[in-house]
């Protein structure tokens, strides 16, 4: 390990890897609601973040088990359900007033996988975000389509029925 007058040791979540300090002030300078999708073994989790001196605040949040309170059967992690819990997260921001959120990935960089589909879901809610289309997944991956021919379930089915029943709140 080095060591000497001049050097200093960087911060844990930085040595780690777990944070990348430069992104997360160019997204706190913004001074706008950031909006963060985590993942874990079961579920995924959903919430808009907003920056205060003193800690971040959790505006808003919704979770894989509130998908299952309205009639979710399958998945609580893949990119349907993602999709869904993000579109349950952005009805329930607007109706609280946010126009407007920064989508922060944390280290998350690769265009394409399931955690895009929450932005996919916060464009469709009609929430204001920078974006790229590239960045979506396919509408049918995002649909359950792929998952339904290969699985013989009803993914794609309860999928539209969730996703109205979401808009409609």
């Amino acid at each position: 390990m080095r060591s000497g007058p001049i050097y200093s040791v960087e911060f844990k979540r930085k040595r780690e890897q777990k944070t990348n300090y430069t992104k997360r002030l160019a997204l706190l300078k913004s001074n706008k609601f950031r909006f963060v999708i985590r993942l874990s073994n079961k579920l995924a989790r959903t919430q808009i973040i907003e920056y205060k001196k003193d800690g971040d605040f959790t505006f808003l949040s919704a979770n894989g088990n509130d998908l299952k309170k309205l009639g979710w059967k399958h998945s609580l992690k893949n990119t349907s359900a993602i999709y869904l819990t993000s579109l349950l997260l952005c009805i329930n921001a607007k109706k609280k007033g946010i126009k407007e959120v920064v989508f922060d990935i944390g280290n998350n960089v690769k265009s394409g996988s399931k955690i895009f589909a929450g932005l996919k879901a916060i464009v469709d809610a009609g929430i204001d975000v920078p974006y790229s289309e590239d960045a979506f997944p396919s509408d049918d991956r995002i649909s359950g389509v792929q998952a339904t021919k290969h699985f013989n379930n009803n993914l794609s089915k309860d999928f539209e029925t969730l996703k109205e029943k979401i808009m409609k709140m």
